[in-house]
């Protein structure tokens, strides 16, 4: 997802110069506004940004007069204002009457970046509490980086819309949740959603790393730095060079490598095997858990530095018993992905049930593996419950708990049955006869049905 940023000057030169030094620093979606009738009429029609920048003196209509209207309009941009030295009193008002910010002409690219960088920080900050304090179901913005994950629960939603507003910064993201739960998949995403996204993202399990590969692997070596031969070796941090880094079972870190990746946090620096020449890493790091950390951490086993570093946003991912609603979505995608022969499989009532009723111990990834064994046993033919595994076969659907309390509804079975009567007349060819023999089915069933849906 690209930050909008408009910058409202009247002069040309400084204009282009300001448009130059945000889009080197990676920040696409940039607009410029000469005149500032123009900039305001912009507002009036109901635009948004994420951050204005206002020259506080232009002709026709000042910065003053700009920043009230853009309060008024758009009251989530984020306003800079850009003065002259004579001006900072001007400046000082401004901040008063809601500018987030100021910048003195000359404005160096450092300062400029640091500043716009800042305002989305807070921006970011501000839209997380009112992500949190709104009822309706959000939608993340940037589809394409989302799309892998399958939900329609509210829960996740949340999470995903607070996700893909933590990815414009760079702030370390820390991702819990059982195993299985798809924290890979949200890193990524997160990814792919953020300014990143054209550059390398390198998973790394990080219980897999020993302490005596740990420098070699992460920091790289020079030529020759263990046997006085050999080639030099780049470290994942240099893989990683401007992407994303996601550290997947960082609860598992042994002690004294937490140390060594708590430094590289702190200063953004590392020290290759085979030299003392320090090195700047520009990563951004995402990290991931099925371990209680702050349990390890009152058991001295997870620095309390590391943890509040890694944390600098914390996205906690539910098991997928508390998001009932998606199991027939993730059946349905299963069954497309791994259905190569048969492409609209069909899958019997009872055995959705039953899949729908199962709390899955391991999530996500053990519902793929259910659907897998499936398919293979079924080979072209519909999936019945005698192709579910023993322990799910002996669950029959009238077997399930009468009352049960779940976090999230469970979808009801008259919406699961339509979802998937209109797949199987939909895989026939919307032939009503072929429907119903295999559906088993009777023809003026299936019709009554098919009225009721409102389809013909």
């Amino acid at each position: 997802m690209e930050n909008k940023i408009i910058v409202i000057d009247d002069e040309k030169d400084f204009l282009e110069s300001v448009k130059r030094g945000l889009i080197i620093s990676g920040f696409k979606n940039v607009q410029v506004e000469e005149q500032s009738k123009r900039a305001a009429a912009l507002f009036k029609r109901g635009a948004t940004f994420d951050v204005a920048l206002i020259d506080v003196t232009m002709p026709e209509m000042g910065g003053m007069a700009i920043l009230n209207l853009i309060k008024n309009t758009s009251p989530d941009t984020e306003c800079l204002m850009v003065t002259a030295v004579n001006e900072a009193r001007v400046a000082m008002e401004c901040l008063k009457k809601g500018a987030y910010d100021y910048l003195v002409k000359p404005v160096s690219k450092e300062d400029l970046v640091t500043t716009v960088k800042h305002a989305l920080e807070r921006k970011r900050l501000i839209d997380i509490i009112a992500l949190n304090k709104k009822s309706e179901v959000p939608q993340p913005v940037h589809e394409t980086a989302y799309k892998a994950i399958i939900t329609k629960s509210p829960k996740i939603l949340k999470i995903l819309k607070e996700s893909e507003l933590h990815a414009v910064s760079d702030v370390p993201i820390l991702l819990t949740g059982e195993s299985g739960t798809g924290k890979e998949l949200l890193a990524q995403a997160i990814h792919n959603a953020s300014l990143r996204a054209g550059f390398p993202f390198l998973p790394i399990n990080m219980a897999a790393l020993t302490c005596s590969l740990f420098d070699a692997e992460f920091f790289g070596h020079t030529k020759g730095a263990f046997t006085g031969a050999g080639t030099a070796r780049r470290g994942h941090l240099e893989h990683a060079h401007r992407g994303t880094l996601f550290l997947d079972e960082i609860g598992n870190l042994p002690g004294d490598l937490q140390g060594k990746l708590l430094r590289v946090l702190q200063d953004g620096e590392f020290i290759k095997l085979g030299t003392s020449k320090i090195e700047k890493s520009d990563v951004r790091f995402i990290t991931a858990t099925n371990a209680d950390l702050e349990k390890l951490m009152v058991q001295g086993k997870f620095r309390k530095d590391l943890f509040y570093r890694l944390k600098g946003a914390w996205l906690h991912l539910p098991p997928l018993r508390q998001r009932k609603e998606d199991i027939p979505l993730l059946i349905d995608c299963f069954l497309k992905e791994l259905s190569v022969v048969q492409k609209n499989r069909f899958v019997e009532e009872d055995v959705i049930s039953i899949l729908v009723d199962y709390d899955y111990p391991g999530n996500i990834r053990e519902l793929r593996s259910i659907i897998q064994a499936a398919v293979n046993l079924a080979q072209e033919g519909p999936i019945s419950v005698d192709f579910l595994p023993d322990y799910l076969q002996t669950r029959k659907p009238q077997d399930r708990p009468v009352s049960r309390t779940v976090p999230d509804p469970v979808v009801p079975l008259a919406e699961v049955e339509k979802s998937y009567i209109l797949r199987a007349y939909d895989s026939t060819g919307r032939i009503k006869s072929h429907t119903a023999k295999l559906l088993g089915i009777g023809l003026n069933t299936l019709r009554r049905k098919l009225d009721a849906y409102g389809v013909h």
